[in-house]
């Protein structure tokens, strides 16, 4: 077991059966990644809380955080501008609602702006 294996298990310390096997905590709530044609997801303008600057959000993404961060990096890419992906949402510094609704149908995503 390596060293950060510790951290994962579900709580248990000491076992006295010989055949048990930790199992290490995963996340339970986040499931697989859904098919592109299978998210729901929805692209909004920001400002709270980021000193008046503009920041498009898209939200709702169903899946791991790889898979996020892969999508944020297309989109990132295709608007020619920053941004980051965490905690289930991408964000895309500037207003680009349009043209990331437009890149995501592309995609195969179902994608709406609100």
């Amino acid at each position: 077991m390596s060293s950060n294996d510790w951290k994962r298990r579900s709580g248990v310390v000491y076992s006295t059966d010989p055949a048990y096997s930790y199992a290490a905590a995963g996340d339970p709530d986040r499931p697989a990644t859904l098919a592109p044609a299978k998210q729901q997801l929805r692209v909004a303008l920001d400002r709270r809380h980021r000193g008046g600057k503009q920041v498009t959000v898209v939200a709702d993404f169903v899946g791991s955080d790889d898979d996020l961060k892969e999508l944020g990096k297309l989109l990132k890419q295709r608007c020619g501008v920053g941004g980051t992906a965490k905690d289930g949402e991408i964000l895309i510094q500037g207003d680009f609602r349009d043209k990331i609704v437009r890149i995501l149908v592309e995609a195969g995503y179902k994608a709406r702006k609100i």
